[in-house]
Parts: C-alpha cells; sequence; structure tokens
C-alpha cells in the first residue's frame, strides 16, 4: 500500500479529531490518506482535516495489523515488572503531528511503580506533558499511553497525569528525537 495514495474507507471508523481530541465517525467510503503510521495507529488526511485512527481499527483502512498486545497480568499474578519496561512500552505511543515517541519528544518527565497490597501487581504512575498547554490531543494521548502501559505483564493499574510544570521546549528532546526530526 503506497502511504501517498487515497484510501476509501471500509466501513464506519471512530476517529480522533487533531488536534481538537474530538472523537468523531469517518464514515464508510471516506477517502483518507495516510500521513504517519506509528505505535499502531495511523494519523490520516481526511477532508475535513487530520485524523487519528487506532489500530484496532486498522481493518476500516484495509491493513492487517500483524500480531496482538501482550495481555496484563491477572490481578494477585505475581509478575515482576521494572520501570524500564514501562518507558520502552511508552515510546510505542506518539504524538499524531510529530514522527517521534513521546519519550524521545521529552514529554515523558516520570515514571514510578508501586507495589499494589497483596502482591496484586503494580501501579504505574506517569507524569507527561504535551508541547502545547492547549493541545486537545493530551488526554489522547494519556489514554493512549495508559492503555499500552496496561499490557505489560504485572501492571494492575496505569494512571497517566498530565502536568505543565516544567513546560516543554525543545532541548527536553532526546539524541534520537533530535535526529529523527533533522535538527541535530
Amino acid at each position: 500500500m503506497n502511504p501517498h495514495e487515497p484510501i476509501l474507507l471500509k466501513r464506519d471508523c471512530p476517529a480522533v479529531r487533531i488536534p481538537s481530541g474530538e472523537f468523531f465517525v469517518l464514515p464508510k467510503d471516506s477517502e483518507v490518506m495516510i500521513t504517519q503510521s506509528l505505535g499502531g495507529s495511523f494519523t490520516v488526511a481526511t477532508r475535513e482535516g487530520l485524523a487519528k485512527i487506532f489500530g484496532d481499527h486498522a481493518d476500516a483502512l484495509g491493513i492487517e495489523l500483524a500480531g496482538s498486545p501482550t495481555p496484563a497480568a491477572a490481578p494477585g499474578e505475581d509478575t515482576e515488572v521494572s520501570e524500564e519496561e514501562v518507558w520502552e512500552q511508552l515510546k510505542t505511543c506518539y504524538d499524531p503531528e510529530i514522527p517521534v515517541n513521546i519519550v524521545d519528544l521529552g514529554l515523558i518527565y516520570d515514571c514510578k511503580l508501586t507495589a499494589r497490597p497483596e502482591g496484586s501487581g503494580k501501579l504505574a504512575e506517569v507524569k507527561m506533558t504535551l508541547t502545547a498547554p492547549g493541545c486537545g490531543m493530551g488526554p489522547t494521548i494519556a489514554r493512549e499511553a495508559e492503555e499500552k502501559i496496561m499490557t505489560l505483564p504485572g501492571i494492575a493499574e496505569a494512571k497517566v497525569e498530565l502536568v505543565w510544570d516544567p513546560p516543554w521546549n525543545q532541548t527536553m528532546i532526546s539524541e534520537t528525537g533530535r535526529m529523527q526530526l533533522g535538527l541535530v
């Protein structure tokens, strides 16, 4: 599939309007063009502007995604998970307008794991910011991060909090992110 060719949606498809974060449905046979396909989701250009389509709706684009996420550990399951694994999982989340993951973009400020009572898995608490405080996609990106963290065995709960202090700036982008954006 050529990423710069128009695609007609195979069915009605839930999507998120960029940058407002508003949920809506793209009707079957709507013409879209994939502008970014990272982290298992798709940014598409539509007649009304940009939208994000999550991977579980890839079939509407005529795309079959290989594999499925690893299920989270059952409550009470004694599975060790590390902060490093959570950070790696967060690298599968992308801002739909910027082709760099949220870790390398410098949006993740903190990640803490806490054991839950009676060995029922761990709570992952993440502090995240956005490139701009008015970005309507913040709750969507945070929700996606929580969902992806929850796929890690040993995680019983994930909370991603949007914070604004310190304010994000380009110096927070990792060396890898800078290279991907052509800033080096």
